[in-house]
């Protein structure tokens, strides 16, 4: 069996109203209420992430983008 990686980019707002993942316009878009302080909110992105596609948190990595808002994201 062959483990399928897929590649994608992500738009991160930090200190939404609630946690949540929404497509819109082609483009994954990650709300989350943690401030983006000491890696608190790429841990929050990983998680919803998680959630939204039921995967594994640790079959999801952030490639690029740690400390932006435009992130590239994989899933193993």
């Amino acid at each position: 069996m062959t483990d399928s990686v897929k590649n994608f980019k992500v738009r991160v707002t930090p200190h939404a109203k609630q946690n949540t993942v929404v497509e819109r316009d082609g483009v994954l878009r990650v709300y989350t209420t943690t401030a983006p302080e000491k890696g608190r909110a790429n841990e929050s992105v990983i998680e919803l992430l998680s959630k939204y596609f039921n995967v594994p948190k640790s079959r999801i990595k952030i490639l690029n983008g740690l400390a932006f808002r435009e992130k590239t994201v994989t899933i193993i």
